[in-house]
């Protein structure tokens, strides 16, 4: 059994440790209210903007002569992997890593031998993880998440499509954590470029085409639209990850604090039958002396 010193010291030290938790639980949910709100606000606008560049490419004969919807055989990849900067926040980034294999596995594991598929990691968790593992990195952006905005975002974004077009890339992936709530991220694997057609499922009612009218021209809407929608995609990414990371550093610093409760309890409980041993052996050797001095 454990001294009663090292027992109080034990106890010292989970009481800091839970000190730090909960300081880094009320930050994560500081945090989280100001990334939550961010988020909130993008969702409707990203994705009636995105429903609108679908609709008018699916709708019209000619948007095949819009650079970022163009279909091509897939020879070289880009996947752009949102992480955090810092750990402490639960499965948040090993999730992410492991959807990343996941992807590779499926479909891309003969580009990945051949050296065509690239990592953009978007986070330092991201970028220590793959380059230590030998994948072909690009470090340009891995401390975006650091100060997070719009400019900075709409820089990287700037960049995948401008390769893309290039044909650098023949496809681009982007995997990150999807916010939900507090208490739950969902990992997406989402496809960045080319543009996704509309796909229409069986159970939607299908209407006749629409007939659009373009203006102030066909032209302007592909050249000016089309690319600030994809950098609106890409930077509304990058928030819901930064709200989940949030969320699950809150929830992992409440989960340490419970168990630093429960292990506190454990330890108390010892060091109080380890003081109550010492007391009962102090009495029993007291009294086997006064015994001894009695009879002699």
């Amino acid at each position: 059994m454990a001294n009663l010193k090292e027992v109080k010291g034990r106890i010292q030290s989970v009481v800091s440790t839970q000190q730090i938790t909960k300081a880094m639980k009320m930050v994560a949910a500081a945090k989280l209210r100001r990334a939550q709100d961010r988020i909130i606000q993008m969702r409707p606008y990203s994705q009636k903007l995105s429903e609108i560049i679908q609709n008018v490419s699916a709708g019209d004969s000619d948007s095949g002569d819009n650079p970022y919807s163009e279909e091509r055989t897939i020879d070289r990849v880009l996947i752009v992997v949102v992480s955090s900067d810092r750990g402490l926040c639960g499965a948040f980034n090993s999730s992410v890593f492991k959807g990343v294999k996941s992807l590779v596995a499926e479909h891309y594991s003969d580009l990945e031998a051949t050296g065509n598929l690239e990592i953009l990691p978007i986070g330092k968790k991201a970028f220590e993880h793959f380059a230590k593992r030998k994948y072909k990195v690009i470090d340009t952006y891995s401390n975006l998440i650091e100060k997070l905005n719009f400019a900075d975002a709409k820089e990287a974004a700037e960049m995948v499509m401008t390769n893309f077009v290039s044909n650098k890339y023949d496809r681009v992936d982007i995997v990150y954590n999807e916010f939900k709530n507090v208490a739950t991220q969902n990992v997406k694997k989402e496809q960045f470029l080319p543009i996704k057609e509309v796909v229409v499922e069986e159970s939607e009612e299908v209407f006749a085409p629409v007939d659009y009218l373009y203006e102030p021209s066909k032209d302007f809407i592909f050249n000016e639209l089309v690319p600030k929608s994809l950098k609106i995609q890409f930077y509304k990414t990058l928030l819901e990850s930064n709200a989940s990371e949030h969320g699950a550093r809150m929830t992992a610093m409440d989960k340490a604090t419970e168990n630093a409760d429960e292990l506190l309890k454990e330890l108390r409980l010892t060091y109080n039958r380890t003081r109550q041993a010492a007391i009962t052996k102090e009495i029993l050797e007291i009294v086997g002396g006064a015994e001894a001095l009695a009879q002699a």
